[in-house]
């Protein structure tokens, strides 16, 4: 079994699937995302997106869409962040991207004051402007692995190993499209690949091209530089109980991730890329220190947790430089706040 079929089953079947059973955050969960770590992140991310809809000339009526919205912390906050800002709530159309039962019902009960329209797909959002938000969304889209071999590549497949579940390797294969993606790496590296995740990433590209907008993409990941680097990497991972487990033991009952290749998504989109930048240096370049300060002065009986979450959201120990940012755009769109021009 192909290792993208083998994770869309652990995270998707009807009846099994990890995110169809359960509410994986918080600290109840399996992992917490930054939503749930600070207000200061969706509100941030909801300014970042007012200001993008600003300078593309206040479109309206436009697609507000969030891909994985979690419990609909991120979108909350952003939303009250974005209250004041004139215009920006009468235009927009809210849609989320979520396939979760559970999640769903949590978002409808964090977002029950606002016109909310759920979607299976992203392809099934409005054709309109559009200002996308994508927070830990790629990282659980089913990957592929390949290993190179000489003159080709080897999948890594999903199978019986000693009465357990492994990884082994496939039957050697061309795989032309991976040589030039892969021409860089030594013998035994490997290339990660997600058939789905650039699918989407060209579905956003064309809407962009065609009408205007902004995709803010968020997540743990790596461009070419990096996998070059580091000579190939199994990124493949698994989460319970906010602790790493095997991936092969216990399917449907761990969340599987996988780290995110943008420089493949930025290809895929076929638009504008800006980034990607580390996500400490995006929060504080979009005001996280000076809105951690506000909320301390205002609240002092919390200005210890608040504190806390911004070292965890910013500092390079923390979540600062695993994760990072980067924005779609199509031109002319002025570049975007908080990356470089």
């Amino acid at each position: 079994m192909g290792l993208d079929r083998y994770m869309a089953l652990c995270l998707a079947h009807p009846q099994h699937g990890y995110y169809r059973k359960q509410d994986p955050l918080g600290m109840s969960g399996d992992f917490v995302t930054a939503p749930e770590i600070s207000q200061i992140f969706g509100e941030l991310i909801g300014l970042w997106v007012a200001q993008c809809w600003i300078d593309q000339g206040r479109p309206a009526p436009f697609a507000l869409v969030e891909t994985g919205p979690g419990r609909g912390t991120l979108m909350a906050d952003a939303l009250r962040a974005t209250r004041a800002v004139p215009g920006f709530h009468d235009g927009m159309q809210l849609n989320l991207v979520e396939t979760s039962p559970v999640l769903r019902g949590r978002q409808k009960e964090t977002l029950r004051d606002y016109d909310v329209t759920w979607r299976d797909r992203f392809d099934e959002t409005p054709d309109l402007p559009l200002l996308l938000v994508a927070n830990e969304f790629f990282d659980a889209l089913p990957i592929r692995q390949f290993e190179r071999a000489g003159d080709g590549w080897r999948e890594r497949l999903v199978a019986i190993v000693d009465e357990k579940l492994d990884l082994q390797s496939g039957p050697l294969r061309p795989e032309p499209h991976l040589s030039i993606r892969g021409d860089d790496l030594p013998e035994g590296g490997l290339i990660e690949t997600s058939e789905i995740s650039e699918t989407i990433a060209a579905e956003i590209g064309e809407q962009l091209r065609a009408r205007g907008g902004a995709a803010l993409i968020i997540d743990y990941g790596y461009d070419a530089t990096m996998r070059s680097r580091a000579g190939g990497v199994d990124t493949i991972q698994a989460m319970r109980d906010h602790n790493f487990v095997n991936p092969f033991d216990d399917p449907g009952e761990a969340d599987l991730t996988a780290h995110v290749d943008f420089d493949a998504l930025a290809s895929a989109a076929n638009v504008r890329k800006h980034g990607i930048v580390d996500q400490g240096a995006f929060l504080l370049g979009l005001g996280a220190a000076q809105r951690a300060e506000a909320l301390a002065k205002t609240h002092p009986d919390q200005a210890h947790d608040v504190k806390g979450a911004l070292h965890r959201l910013t500092d390079a120990s923390e979540m600062g430089t695993l994760f990072k940012a980067m924005a779609l755009t199509a031109d002319p769109a002025p570049p975007p706040a908080a990356f470089p021009a």
